[in-house]
């Protein structure tokens, strides 16, 4: 797999991952801890992304 095919593939997870976060904020019977995992899992995603952009 290519840097910029990984790449493309990251920054996809990381949308999906934006709008199932936006999702649950909209919704009142929302798992904190779940919220907290994946925005963990986000923000992961974003560094590896800036990690790998910049070399």
């Amino acid at each position: 797999m290519s840097l910029s095919s990984h790449l493309e593939q990251l920054k996809k997870k990381h949308q999906h991952l934006s709008e199932h976060v936006e999702s649950m904020q909209r919704s009142p019977a929302t798992d904190d801890i779940e919220l907290a995992k994946l925005k963990k899992q986000k923000l992961m995603l974003k560094e590896e992304i800036t990690r790998l952009s910049t070399h």
